[in-house]
């Protein structure tokens, strides 16, 4: 049974996901997610101890099981000796997109929030992410060059940031359906179809655009 002080934390990383992932790290005031969360300004200093604290403290929670399973992946890939550009992009793009999937009714919220902050104008903001993501996405990064050997590195890295810059889209559902499309082709309601079609874009921009 969880305790009242588990409770308040846990409702506090919940409405910091919701409201960061809708206004930004900037627009969101401390006050507003303490209101929604039903909690005052000393829970948040006694539970994470600033406004910035509670937002790394959203995103590692919820990458930590995004980073586990691309590592996971990747370990197993590399164990089978050295994987093609399709299984790397596959086994990095699948989890980010799962997160959807594997949440419930929080999942859309929590892809949110993750694709908001990856991306967000703020520098700082932008390497607090990173810090919970750089080590696996370089592993990834280094996985790609080695199957990708007559493309110039930088190209690779080049591609590579594309990649995340398209998957933090969709995660923040930015990318919406064209008016006339059918049902599930941005991924909000077949996260699963979004992933396939966004492995296949992706394969094939790695394939035309980084050829010598």
């Amino acid at each position: 049974m969880e305790t009242p002080v588990e409770s308040t934390r846990e409702r506090l990383l919940n409405i910091a996901e919701q409201r960061f992932g809708e206004g930004g790290y900037e627009g969101t005031s401390l006050r507003a997610i303490t209101v929604a969360a039903a909690a005052n300004i000393a829970a948040v200093n006694y539970h994470f101890g600033s406004k910035e604290a509670l937002l790394r403290a959203a995103v590692a929670r919820a990458m930590a099981p995004v980073n586990t399973e691309r590592r996971r992946r990747l370990d197993q890939l590399e164990a089978k000796g050295e994987p093609s550009a399709e299984q790397l992009i596959r086994a990095f793009i699948e989890p980010g997109l799962d997160l959807v999937l594997r949440r419930g009714e929080r999942g859309p919220v929590v892809a949110r929030f993750i694709g908001r902050v990856a991306f967000d104008p703020s520098q700082r903001i932008r390497e607090l992410y990173a810090a919970e993501s750089d080590p696996v996405e370089a592993r990834y990064l280094t996985a790609l060059q080695v199957a990708l050997p007559t493309a110039a590195p930088e190209s690779v890295a080049f591609g590579y940031l594309n990649m995340l810059g398209l998957l933090a889209l969709h995660q923040s559902q930015a990318l919406t359906r064209p008016p006339g499309a059918e049902p599930g082709l941005d991924g909000q309601e077949d996260p699963g179809r979004l992933a396939d079609n966004l492995i296949a874009f992706l394969v094939a921009a790695f394939d035309r655009g980084l050829r010598p």
